[in-house]
């Protein structure tokens, strides 16, 4: 979680693109259906090589299991569907500040500025309210694009 001078506290890119794998491999489990890095990459509008970098963590994080070959693919390990959201982010994000305070330049307001101790506050809200939420919560009834694309059931047949 990073914040830009003139913009909004947001998630990397990394973050996001692993929350997004989540929910449309929970989607795609839940109709039956092969997902793959390729899959995965066409319906979250990303390239396979972020993918694949968020999926490899992913699989480290024992969220996501991964098969090789003519029928393999990826899917949502138990642990994977009932993670809370929270939880996951943070895994993702590591436990980075909120503003960068210290380093090369520190700043100099350092030794008596609060807005620190407040960021780091307002940041352990954000994950607490994430902490509320499992990717099967995310995507209950939900219709992800990876569902609408042409793939494979696991039984190999074509929908």
């Amino acid at each position: 979680m990073h914040v830009y001078y003139g913009q909004i506290m947001q998630l990397t890119r990394f973050t996001d693109l692993g929350l997004r794998t989540m929910m449309l491999l929970a989607s795609g489990d839940s109709a039956g259906r092969r997902v793959t890095i390729r899959t995965v990459a066409t319906a979250a509008g990303a390239s396979e090589h972020h993918i694949a970098k968020a999926v490899a963590r992913l699989v480290e994080l024992d969220m996501v299991a991964a098969r090789r070959g003519r029928i393999g693919g990826l899917s949502l390990t138990d642990t994977g569907r009932t993670v809370s959201v929270g939880w996951l982010v943070r895994r993702l994000e590591g436990d980075a500040e909120v503003v960068e305070c210290v380093g090369a330049a520190p700043c100099p307001l350092l030794l008596g500025c609060r807005l620190r101790r407040a960021l780091a506050d307002a940041k352990e809200a954000f994950y607490r309210e994430l902490d509320r939420h499992t990717v099967d919560d995310l995507v209950r009834n939900a219709q992800l694009p990876v569902v609408s694309l042409h793939l494979t059931t696991t039984e190999g047949i074509t929908r």
